[in-house]
């Protein structure tokens, strides 16, 4: 037996192999956690059924499904991007676990790519299920799919932003009060179940201005009407990714 076959060879692993074990820990972490589970699968789910099939709201003409499967698409998106990761990166900040990640062979940067990329995955996931349902209760979507991708990665990169801004600004008590808070203010007066026309007009051009009004108006649009690529709504959507990422970047307090 040669010398030195028992050798250690100490040394980080590749950057991608980290941020692809990152990834995994923080999904099976996100999808381990009741509260995440409620907010991400369980709520959206329930209201899609709930107001596909009970006559609550006055969606205008058509089936109810096709007014609420894009809005709920958007509220999905908005539950895991922005309040379940702020949530969750908020307690993880308070505990210390950030901090140390920090001090590890890990990147900070690699670290947030990682969190962005368990994000994606739960989103699949999520649009996978709700689409099931979706189709079960009658959809018939329409639209060219490449604006839907488009529309679903600039909604991710900017709740992702305000979330991580958040979290990164704020103590973790006020984390979770605020991200549950505005989720349900949104949920209410983002054009997800309600239609912003069913608001006065000055108070729904207000609205309309709102990352969730964008992302689920801008789905509509397509996916219900079979309209081309909703400028006007991904321009918003850019905006608040451009913000969001960019004051993150600058305010986000690792300790």
């Amino acid at each position: 037996m040669s010398a030195g076959t028992y050798a250690p060879r100490p040394g980080a692993a590749p950057v991608g192999r980290m941020i692809a074990a990152q990834a995994a820990f923080e999904t099976k972490m996100l999808l381990r956690n009741g509260e995440q589970l409620l907010l991400t699968v369980i709520i959206p789910s329930l209201l899609l059924v709930l107001f596909s099939t009970v006559d609550v709201v006055d969606t205008g003409s058509g089936e109810p499904v096709d007014f609420l499967a894009p809005g709920v698409l958007a509220l999905a998106v908005m539950s895991t991007a922005f309040t379940g990761q702020a949530i969750a990166t908020g307690f993880e900040r308070r505990y210390g676990v950030l901090k140390r990640l920090g001090a590890s062979p890990l990147p900070r940067w690699a670290l947030m790519a990682a969190k962005t990329l368990s994000v994606l995955v739960t989103e699949v996931l999520q649009i996978v299920l709700l689409t099931v349902i979706a189709f079960g209760l009658g959809w018939s979507p329409h639209g060219n799919p490449s604006a839907v991708l488009l529309l679903l990665v600039l909604g991710t990169a900017a709740f992702s932003g305000l979330g991580l801004l958040m979290a990164g600004t704020l103590k973790a008590e006020a984390t979770l009060a605020a991200a549950n808070l505005v989720f349900l203010l949104l949920l209410v007066g983002g054009g997800v179940i309600v239609p912003l026309d069913r608001f006065p007009d000055a108070v729904a051009s207000v609205l309309a201005l709102l990352p969730i009004s964008a992302l689920s108006d801008g789905l509509r649009d397509v996916l219900q009407h079979g309209a081309g690529v909703p400028w006007g709504d991904l321009g918003i959507l850019a905006l608040w990714a451009v913000l969001g990422l960019g004051a993150a970047a600058r305010l986000f307090r690792w300790e």
